[in-house]
């Protein structure tokens, strides 16, 4: 079945860097656009990066120059590599397709990034 497992959140200073990885299984990954998603307390969840199959990567626009996203289709991995956190950076980060094609019950856990100010 559909799966995907957040990892490698945590606390972090403003000005700090976290990298957060995401185990995707059950359905084809290197054929998908996989992204990152966030959500913050009382806010809904956004998309914050993307890359399609070929790789072409997408930022919004509070992340672009700050994040970096990576696909390893043979791992079926995928990555984020954030610099410069912000307090507005804290949210719980999940992945998932773009767009989200699975049912809401596949969703992960998510990780969470605290970021202090």
């Amino acid at each position: 079945q559909v799966q995907f497992v957040e990892s490698g959140g945590g606390l972090v200073q403003a000005g700090g860097s976290l990298r957060v990885s995401c185990a995707a299984s059950g359905f084809a990954f290197g054929f998908a656009t996989m992204g990152w998603y966030r959500q913050a307390p009382g806010k809904q969840r956004e998309l914050v990066a993307s890359m399609t199959r070929d790789g072409i990567s997408n930022y919004a626009d509070s992340t672009k120059d700050r994040f970096t996203i990576s696909k390893d289709n043979d791992k079926r991995t995928l990555a984020l590599q954030m610099n410069n956190l912000t307090p507005e950076d804290t949210a719980v980060y999940y992945c998932n397709t773009v767009p989200v094609v699975f049912s809401v019950r596949t969703w992960g856990q998510g990780t969470q990034v605290t970021v202090s100010s």
